[in-house]
């Protein structure tokens, strides 16, 4: 049969066109849109676990051969999600794209030389004196296998300290995570392109330092906007924005790049007391790792002030259909595995009232209450506008130092809701609940004892069927009922309510 050799006569008759490599190894300009993680809902910021995602853009000018070429974009975020980069200002140019997972490593560019020549450089333990000579990699499996004018051996298992050296990377392994796409332009041509792609290991978060006046009616609320970057690459005077709000978004999982370690084993050899500490040696090249780091509280408000009474930078709002957008005024670099605030808001007379809280459950307890700031979010109190969620430090003075009473966490809220900031336990009032029951209901007697040197207003929410017995009235708030009284000084409340059993 003469196929075989018709079809290779036609292989040879129509090769494949030269493809060139064109490489962009950054970008001229960076513009960074970060959402929040959905599903981190009130929950502190992981640095190590960051869930959001961002909108990346980035301006590169690229000098393109005519003919096809494969375009390689460098430094590209490793959470980068293929497919949804665009490439604009090359027409109808691009091919197709590919997010390159061969990083450069120990391993890869053993693999990359499989078969070819490298060099073997040998130094002397004893003396110093050092050797070098040729070597064809033949094996990178469980170790590295090289051929020698002398014939096959394991790299490292001669007691000498050796190193394979080469004289280039190969094109298709980088330092960086890579996009590439392939382009065919009928001339040569130099453009400024616009890559643009959705990433993740990103997410952001506000962080509130309040200060209590002294007679506890006013909080000077603060604000910084927390951006967290969880990726391999930095982002160097980016053009920065952040979203508020709860998109229609599915997690896309992207694997990150290869970068294989290797191994060096050797076998049993008469020197093996001279090579024992070379043995199972292991070389691994990653990227590094930061696991359960969260952010840091955030810090008073003066950090960034210019040396007048203004914050240096503010973030500014803007209404985008149903979120929220805050604009960063100026670029900003948020570097690799770290986090960036800038100043996001500042109220500085917002009215709250102190109140404390209980949810006491069907069971015997004895506990201090909840305390908790609540306002209005209303320009009448010193707010109206969107708070996005974040952590709450608030603070106090004594003897003109600042000084740390409570932490706590506060939702997304919008103009007009009403605003419960959560502070942490108040240890000052206790709550005691004791009950009996019978074949028909179940009565408890709750006793809260305020041991603060001022008046305390106590807020008690129990279940809708509850029944006041003695000691106050139930009213209905929210699909329960609400037992609210103010304790003096040094004083106790008790309250008796039935449950039926029915």
């Amino acid at each position: 049969m003469r196929m075989p050799g018709i079809l290779l006569a036609l292989a040879c008759a129509a090769p494949l066109p030269a493809q060139n490599i064109v490489q962009s190894p950054a970008p001229d300009r960076v513009a960074v849109t970060v959402y929040r993680n959905p599903d981190r809902g009130t929950e502190e910021l992981n640095l190590g676990w960051v869930g959001g995602y961002a909108l990346i853009s980035e301006t590169r000018r690229v000098q393109l051969p005519a003919g096809l070429s494969e375009l390689r974009f460098e430094g590209v975020t490793s959470g980068i999600v293929p497919q949804s980069a665009i490439v604009t200002g090359l027409g109808n140019a691009v091919l197709e794209k590919n997010r390159d997972a061969r990083l450069l490593s120990p391993g890869a560019l053993i693999d990359a030389h499989l078969g070819e020549r490298v060099m073997l450089r040998r130094t002397s333990r004893a003396t110093g004196e050092v050797r070098v000579q040729d070597a064809i990699v033949r094996s990178s499996g469980q170790g590295v296998i090289v051929q020698t004018e002398q014939g096959i051996e394991a790299l490292r298992c001669t007691g000498l300290a050796e190193t394979l050296v080469t004289e280039r990377v190969p094109a298709d392994l980088s330092a960086k995570a890579t996009l590439s796409v392939l382009v065919r332009s009928p001339q040569p041509v130099e453009a400024e392109v616009t890559l643009s792609y959705i990433t993740n290991n990103f997410d952001w978060q506000a962080d509130y330092v309040a200060e209590l006046s002294d007679d506890g009616r006013k909080v000077d609320l603060f604000a910084w906007l927390t951006l967290a970057n969880g990726d391999e690459t930095g982002l160097a005077e980016a053009a920065t924005q952040a979203v508020a709000g709860k998109l229609n978004w599915q997690r896309v999982w992207v694997p990150q790049g290869e970068a294989r370690p290797i191994r060096l084993d050797c076998w049993p050899a008469s020197r093996t007391h001279e090579i024992a500490a070379e043995q199972g040696e292991e070389i691994v090249v990653t990227g590094s790792r930061i696991g359960g780091l969260r952010a840091p509280p955030p810090p008073p408000p003066e950090a960034e002030r210019d040396g007048s009474d203004e914050i240096a930078m503010m973030a500014t709002e803007e209404r985008l259909g149903d979120v929220r957008l805050y604009r960063l005024p100026e670029a900003v670099t948020v570097a690799a595995r770290s986090q960036k605030q800038v100043a996001l808001l500042r109220q500085p007379s917002v009215k709250v009232e102190s109140i404390l809280r209980l949810r006491p459950g069907q069971h015997e307890l004895d506990l201090p209450l909840e305390r908790l700031l609540v306002t209005r979010n209303e320009k009448t109190k010193g707010l109206g506008l969107p708070l996005p969620s974040g952590g709450v430090a608030l603070f106090g003075k004594h003897d003109g130092r600042r000084i740390l009473i409570g932490e706590g966490r506060i939702d997304d809220h919008t103009i007009g809701e009403k605003v419960e900031i959560r502070v942490g336990a108040a240890n000052g009032t206790r709550a005691r609940q004791t009950f009996f029951q019978n074949a028909d209901f179940i009565e408890f007697q709750l006793t809260v004892t305020n041991d603060a040197p001022e008046p305390r207003v106590v807020e008690v929410e129990l279940p809708l069927e509850a029944k006041a017995v003695k000691g106050g009235k139930l009213k209905v708030r929210g699909g329960g009922m609400l037992w609210r009284t103010r304790i003096p000084a040094s004083a106790t409340r008790t309250l008796r309510y039935r449950m039926t059993t029915g």
